[in-house]
């Protein structure tokens, strides 16, 4: 088991969906607090998805993206 995040593969690809969370967000004028009310989440769970810390299911990306006004997808590549 890796004991350095930087080593582990996963933990990359959170904080890879996280980077793409704020970009749209900060994209489209959101602040945490506004997404989470778009999103019907806690404004913690915006900043635990963009920190990238955590992990988020699938519900709560589907959320984020809506709240976002993207297609859950464009949280996992980069346009």
């Amino acid at each position: 088991m890796p004991t350095d995040d930087h080593d582990d593969p996963v933990q990359r690809h959170r904080w890879e969906v996280g980077r793409r969370i704020r970009g749209h967000r900060i994209a489209v004028g959101l602040s945490q607090v506004q997404l989470a009310e778009r999103a019907g989440l806690d404004h913690r769970t915006i900043s635990r998805a963009e920190n990238g810390r955590h992990a988020i299911s699938i519900d709560v990306i589907y959320r984020i993206a809506s709240g976002l006004g993207v297609p859950s997808w464009a949280l996992f590549r980069d346009e």
